[in-house]
């Protein structure tokens, strides 16, 4: 007696045809599937700056200014970083900013000014001690005041504005300090003041 079970061993062969279209739907689904996570394009991060580095001094002065302002960082083991010698320790001048001075660029035949007067100094690291920040007038371009900007911001583990102000400026060789701080072994700043002291003069004794 036959069995008229689905399961027997009798295959009249309707069952194929299906199992191919389900498997052809399958996988024309997971080829879409692919595709369509291969168009999705990540968030643009407009603005993002990944900024390697502890802290940051910036020393800015006017725009399109023909002075040639210096900045001169120190760090407690006695490195100093300035135009001549743009990495001392783990402190890193990144542009020597010398005014006005070679600011034109060539940009599809046309020449470009930039107008920005900028300096800064990265912390690639920090120790504890004392840093002193000045700041030097190397070339004047006149005899008035030139504002110059000073701001130190320590990044990790969160941004601190250790300090901002404004200096003037007014002849040759006229160097200011601008902020001395120090920094405990957590890195957390336990002293800030503006006492005096000539990164110019120690330069100076060690050429």
């Amino acid at each position: 007696m036959e069995d008229g079970s689905l399961f027997s061993g009798n295959d009249d062969g309707t069952f194929v045809p299906f199992t191919d279209i389900l498997f052809n739907a399958l996988l024309g689904f997971t080829v879409m599937v692919f595709i369509a996570f291969a168009l999705i394009k990540p968030d643009a991060k407009t603005g993002t700056v990944d900024v390697k580095a502890e802290m940051i001094v910036t020393v800015t002065w006017p725009d399109n200014s023909e002075d040639d302002i210096d900045a001169y960082v120190e760090d407690p083991a006695g490195n100093i970083a300035w135009y001549h010698s743009k990495q001392a320790g783990l402190i890193h001048l990144d542009r020597d900013d010398r005014g006005s001075f070679q600011d034109t660029m060539v940009v599809n035949g046309e020449r470009v000014l930039n107008s920005l007067n900028q300096e800064s100094v990265t912390f690639r690291g920090i120790i504890a001690g004392e840093y002193v920040v000045n700041i030097y007038h190397y070339l004047p371009a006149g005899t008035g005041d030139v504002p110059v900007g000073v701001k130190v911001e320590k990044i990790n583990p969160q941004l601190q504005v250790v300090y901002y102000g404004t200096h003037n400026l007014n002849h040759k060789g006229h160097e200011v300090t601008a902020v001395r701080f120090t920094l405990d072994a957590e890195g957390a700043v336990v002293d800030v003041n503006d006492i005096p002291k000539s990164l110019v003069r120690e330069i100076r004794k060690t050429g």
